[in-house]
C-alpha cells in the first residue's frame, strides 16, 4: 500500500483509519472520501487532501483513482445495522450496487480493495458459541444481507478477474472519537457517553445478550495488517472472523462501576436491536486470522473501560464522573 483512497472516512471507522494510515504510511498519500453533508474537519481535513467520494457514483470514483495513481481502496461506505432496516433499500444501493462500482475500478485499474464484512453476516441458524470460520450464514436483517452478499462478490472479484479483495469480520466497535450511528452493539459505546457526564443510560439491549466487541485500535490495526500480509497465505480472503472480547450489557455496567460506581441504568428494549442481536454470534473462532496472517488483539475488556473512560473525561473536559468543568 502507497497511494490510498478512504471512502466513508468521516465515519465511525473511517474517520481514524484515515488518521492511522497517514501515520503509519508516510510514504504516500491517504485520501479521505466523504459524501456532502459529511465534510472532513480538524485534523482529518488539515493532515491530507480530501475528495467527495460516493461510491453510487463510479465516474468520481474513478476520477480520484486516477488523480492520485491509487493502489487501494477502504471502502467503508455503509449504514449500520439498525439504520440499514429502517431504509433497507439505500442501503442496498450504497452497500452493493456502491461495491460492485468500486470492484469494477479495481478490475480495471488494477487496485487492492477492503470492504469490511462483520458479525452481522451471520444469523439464528448459525452456531452462536465459537462460531466457525466456514459456517452457514443466513442473516434475517438487511445489514447482514449485504454483508454476505459483499463477501461473495469479493471473492468473484478475486476468483474470476485476480482483484486483490480482502476484508475482516468486525464485531461490535468501541470507540471515544466518533459518536455512534445506528449499530445494534452502539449500546457498548453510549453507555461510557452517560456514565462519564453523570447522566442516566437507557439500554436498548436485553441483560444476558452476549456478542462479540472489539477496542477501535485493535479493529484498525486488523484493517492495515490484513492488507500488508502477503497473498500467498491467504485461504479465505472475504472475509476472516476475527474477536477480541464477547461481554453482556451487566458484565460491561459492572466493569465500568469498578471506576463509576454512580453509573445508572434503565432497560428499555428496542425490539428491533434485540433481534439482530439475537441473531448473531456470542463470540466468533478467529484462529484463521491468527494462523494466515497473525491477527491478535491487545485490548481485554478491563483496558478498554479505562481507556475508554480516561479519554472521554479528556474530550468532554470533565474532571470527575459527575463534575463538568466551566
Amino acid at each position: 500500500m502507497k497511494n490510498i483512497l478512504v471512502i466513508g472516512s468521516t465515519g465511525q471507522i473511517g474517520s481514524e483509519l484515515t488518521m492511522k494510515l497517514r501515520h503509519d504510511l508516510p510514504g504516500g498519500v491517504t485520501v479521505a472520501g466523504y459524501i456532502p453533508g459529511s465534510e472532513p474537519k480538524g485534523k482529518l481535513l488539515t493532515s491530507g487532501p480530501a475528495e467527495v467520494a460516493n461510491v453510487t457514483n463510479a465516474q468520481q470514483i474513478a476520477d480520484i483513482v486516477d488523480k492520485y495513481d491509487i493502489d487501494t481502496i477502504y471502502n467503508l461506505a455503509a449504514l449500520l445495522s439498525a439504520t440499514a432496516e429502517r431504509r433497507p433499500l439505500l442501503a442496498w444501493d450504497i452497500q452493493m450496487n456502491g461495491l460492485l462500482n468500486i470492484l469494477e475500478i479495481a478490475r480495471e485499474k488494477h487496485v487492492a480493495v477492503f470492504t469490511p464484512s462483520s458479525i452481522g453476516s451471520f444469523g439464528p441458524s448459525t452456531p452462536h458459541d465459537n462460531t466457525p470460520q466456514d459456517t452457514i450464514q443466513r442473516p434475517t436483517s438487511m445489514y447482514g444481507v449485504t454483508k454476505v452478499a459483499t463477501e461473495l462478490l469479493s471473492d468473484y472479484y478475486y476468483t474470476k478477474y485476480g482483484v486483490d479483495t480482502r476484508s475482516v469480520r468486525f464485531p461490535g466497535l468501541i470507540s471515544y472519537t466518533t459518536p455512534p450511528g445506528g449499530g445494534t452493539t452502539d449500546y457498548a459505546v453510549e453507555v461510557f457517553y452517560a456514565a462519564v457526564k453523570g447522566e442516566e443510560f437507557i439500554c436498548p439491549i436485553a441483560p444476558g445478550t452476549y456478542m462479540d466487541m472489539m477496542y477501535m485500535p485493535d479493529a484498525l490495526q486488523a484493517a492495515v495488517d490484513i492488507m500488508r500480509a502477503r497473498p500467498q497465505y491467504l485461504k479465505h480472503r472475504n472475509s476472516f472472523n476475527i474477536a477480541a472480547m464477547s461481554f453482556e450489557p451487566e458484565e460491561l455496567f459492572a466493569a465500568i462501576r469498578k471506576r463509576i460506581p454512580s453509573l445508572k441504568v434503565r432497560y428499555q428494549v428496542d425490539p428491533v436491536r434485540q433481534a439482530i442481536a439475537d441473531s448473531w454470534p456470542d463470540r466468533m473462532d478467529d484462529i484463521c486470522a491468527r494462523k494466515e496472517w497473525g491477527w491478535s488483539h491487545s485490548y481485554d475488556l478491563d483496558d478498554m473501560v479505562d481507556d475508554m473512560i480516561r479519554n472521554l473525561r479528556i474530550k468532554f473536559g470533565i474532571e470527575d464522573p459527575l463534575k463538568i468543568k466551566d
